[in-house]
């Protein structure tokens, strides 16, 4: 059986009023939703905590050694230990911003 023109209308209305529906909803979402910045810092920073924190701990391993005395670090004494391991914790911290 033919459908009629006015019930043809009135699908095609309803389906106009959805999709305008549905894109004023994705707008909104799109305010609401905060983009995230460039991330192009966090290589550059990765790289350097986790550089720092070895660093700290192989002049502490070679000063250590060989009995010299640099004023900070020797008073930390086991405490660099955990300096070093956090640095290095705190660039792979860093490593989940990357995208």
């Amino acid at each position: 059986m033919p459908e009629s023109k006015s019930r043809k209308a009135a699908v095609d209305k309803q389906k106009q009023a959805t999709k305008e529906a549905r894109a004023q909803a994705r707008a909104e979402n799109k305010r609401l939703v905060a983009s995230p910045g460039s991330r192009q810092w966090v290589v550059p920073a990765f790289i350097t905590v986790g550089l720092l924190g070895v660093m700290w701990l192989v002049v502490y391993y070679i000063t250590a050694s060989l009995q010299i005395t640099i004023p900070l670090m020797t008073d930390l004494g086991g405490w660099n230990v955990l300096i070093g391991m956090g640095g290095m914790a705190a660039a792979f911290a860093l490593a989940t911003l990357w995208k």
